[in-house]
């Protein structure tokens, strides 16, 4: 029963699209109207500028960590981790938004955060690094992923490695569009960096 609620409430909260209440709000600008059209950081960087996109990725990391931190608010011994994919699902199909969100990127983050916040560091430096090689926000992403699941592994997290592989499934398959773009060179890089 506790899963249910839980996954329910981590849902909606996933669900606030923070890239469309900043731009609409902030802006007057609807972001799923600009650039990739997505409603993530990234897009939010693209068409809003630097404030924008911050302020949109610092909240969707924030909304993963809260929503996986449900179960320990409410003295629940649910697990953090099951929850927080919820809260990541629902930034992907986000209700509020016609079920059309972002991918899954900083959300996930966030949950593993709210668990784990050395693996959340090292995910970071990972991101950091391997935008500053590739200049590829997409890839440095889906690698991000890929390398913390090993991290974890070799610090024998069995339960945080299954969840990292989802997410990072999940992250990979948001992404399968860019993965085309990489292959025929025509995906976006970065320039600030």
């Amino acid at each position: 029963m506790d899963y249910l609620l839980f996954g329910v409430i981590a849902y909606l909260i996933g669900s606030i699209p923070f890239g469309l209440i900043v731009g609409k709000w902030w802006y007057q600008t609807d972001i799923r109207e600009h650039g990739s059209g997505n409603l993530g950081g990234t897009n939010t960087f693209r068409v809003l500028g630097v404030k924008a996109g911050l302020t949109v990725t610092i909240a969707d990391i924030l909304k993963g960590t809260l929503a996986a931190r449900i179960p320990w608010v409410l003295d629940s011994e649910a697990n953090l981790l099951i929850v927080g994919i919820f809260a990541v699902i629902g930034h992907m199909y986000p209700i509020f938004a016609r079920f059309k969100g972002g991918k899954a990127v900083a959300t996930s983050a966030g949950v593993i955060l709210a668990v784990e916040p050395i693996l959340f560091i090292v995910m970071l430096l990972t991101f950091f690094l391997t935008l500053y090689i590739t200049k590829y926000v997409s890839l440095s992403s889906m690698l991000t992923g890929m390398v913390t699941i090993i991290v974890s592994i070799l610090l024998q997290h069995i339960a945080i490695t299954i969840v990292l592989t989802i997410l990072t499934l999940f992250v990979i398959y948001r992404h399968r569009t860019n993965i085309k773009r990489i292959l025929n060179k025509t995906e976006p890089k970065i320039t600030w960096m």
